[in-house]
């Protein structure tokens, strides 16, 4: 991510080409809440995920269920040319629709270990598109499955050689005659059924005998489950993440890392373990794992104690041995109670060229350079206000909520989410001071709070160490009483253009710069 603000992929290496603040607008919104309408627990969104177009965007529910939307201000435009030609007004942001939904998983129930097994969607990842089907991956707790969505022809027979004058035995009406077609028949009595033996044939028979004639008229999306990833897991699945070689996937429970080939659904390869022999001795667990985005072979994995491990699958065929390790040293006599709980890791994220990576605990976010771990290379403070509530936060378990961060495609900026449907977006080019609050409303600038503090450049500055965002009241980022019932926890950022899509309860928000 190193170079010009023009490349893709990472932010400018000078402040002379940094970049203004974004100009952040409501675009759409679906599943809106009515004012004093009550949410129910299965609408609640769990899962956010764009595919690498861009086309399409997929979410999860508590219920199981997966819906699907597309992108519509794409479609049938024709190429630049013809629509310069033709004066044609480009539409400013994207745009999409509601495309299909299906049932993904089922609440089941483990009787070998009496325990329930929601139906909630933790994650979902994208696979590659073939023959215009789209593929994607959904987990739960326990089981993964593979999805394959595409357009179905609706086969129908129009044509039999019967006259529709003549009415078969049980009283329903015949199809039609030789000459003239008729409406499609269905499995019902609305055109020829089984013919009764009382049916009369004229004198020497039909003139002609026409085959049954089957034609398509309509299409349908249909989702089908093509494969079941199943009983790998000891524990609960919190992470998957397709590999760039569109033949493998990763998934992540609290103490092991399964490889599996998209194929082959009764094997896997345990590739990270970090369950100790005596259970007592066990001091972290994994919280996330994803792949390297151009690498084949690297990924990545965060833990409870705020550290990151990058691994290479060339090394060994069991990663006991990190190639890199990422995590930020606390100063000596700040430890409190809360210190492990805090600096546990809810979600990372590569940058799309592979070079950063981003990750989210519960007070900040951290960019990495993966070319250098002594500390992170920027630091955003999200919840620095909320230090004074720790306990209280404690004994309520906010202080475990797990908050999702994202970067833009071009790796200029990173956003995550916050209390009070509030959610934060960061410039991340050295030297910017960019720090945007928005509201996950149709008014998402109402609650704007933007931090004016510049970049500390003091002895961290020998690592190139920036920290912003900290100078927060004691109270939510914009002066009012937060509700930590409220919460942002998904997000999503478009992998090409300035579009942010994120949920509040069952409500999926987007919004555009």
């Amino acid at each position: 991510m190193n170079g010009h603000s023009g490349e893709k992929g990472g932010p400018a290496a000078s402040s002379s080409s940094v970049t203004p603040p974004l100009d952040w607008k409501f675009s759409q919104v679906f599943g809106e809440r009515l004012s004093g309408e009550e949410v129910q627990e299965v609408d609640i969104i769990s899962a956010i995920e764009f595919d690498k177009t861009g086309d399409h965007l997929a979410t999860g529910d508590r219920g199981g269920r997966v819906v699907l939307f597309e992108r519509t201000d794409t479609r049938n435009l024709g190429s630049r040319k013809d629509l310069e030609a033709q004066d044609y007004q480009i539409s400013r942001h994207a745009e999409f629709r509601y495309k299909t939904e299906f049932q993904s998983h089922e609440p089941e129930f483990d009787y070998l270990k009496s325990l329930e097994i929601e139906e909630k969607i933790n994650e979902i990842g994208w696979c590659q598109t073939a023959n215009g089907a789209l593929s994607l991956l959904s987990t739960n707790d326990k089981t993964i499955k593979y999805w394959k969505v595409q357009e179905k022809k609706v086969k129908q027979i129009a044509e039999m050689s019967l006259d529709a004058s003549r009415v078969v035995g049980n009283g329903c009406s015949g199809s039609s005659t030789t000459n003239s077609p008729t409406p499609s028949l269905s499995n019902g009595c609305s055109g020829s059924t089984y013919l009764s033996n009382d049916l009369s044939f004229p004198p020497g028979g039909f003139p002609s005998l026409r085959l049954p004639v089957v034609t398509s008229h309509e299409k349908s999306l249909v989702a089908r489950c093509r494969r079941i990833y199943a009983h790998a897991h000891d524990y609960h699945i919190n992470s998957i993440s397709t590999n760039s070689d569109g033949e493998t996937f990763i998934s992540a429970d609290d103490l092991r890392i399964n490889l599996w080939n998209l194929e082959i659904s009764s094997q896997s390869f345990n590739i990270v373990d970090v369950k100790p022999a005596n259970m007592e001795d066990l001091t972290e667990v994994i919280t996330c794992a994803e792949f390297h985005p151009v690498h084949c072979n690297m990924l990545a994995y965060s833990s409870s104690k705020g550290s990151i491990r990058l691994i290479d699958l060339r090394q060994s065929a069991l990663c006991d041995n990190h190639s890199m390790l990422f995590e930020n040293h606390e100063a000596p006599g700040s430890r409190s109670f809360f210190t492990e709980i805090i600096a546990s890791i809810s979600d990372i994220k590569f940058a799309n060229d592979g070079r950063h990576i981003l990750s989210r605990d519960y007070m900040t976010l951290k960019l990495w350079d993966i070319n250098m771990d002594s500390a992170p290379v920027a630091t955003f403070d999200v919840h620095e206000y909320l230090r004074p509530r720790l306990c209280d936060l404690y004994e309520n378990d906010s202080i475990f909520d797990k908050f999702e961060c994202c970067l833009s495609g071009d790796g200029l900026r990173v956003a995550t989410g916050s209390y009070s449907n509030l959610f934060r977006v960061f410039g991340c080019v050295p030297g910017s001071n960019e720090s945007t609050t928005l509201e996950a409303s149709k008014n998402p600038m109402r609650k704007q709070a933007q931090n004016a503090t510049r970049a500390s450049r003091s002895l961290c500055s020998l690592t190139r160490v920036v920290r912003r965002g900290a100078e927060i009241p004691s109270v939510d980022a914009n002066g009012n009483s937060f509700d930590p019932a409220i919460k942002l926890l998904h997000l999503a950022w478009h992998p090409t253009e300035n579009l942010i899509a994120c949920a509040a309860a069952n409500s999926l928000y987007m919004y555009y710069a």
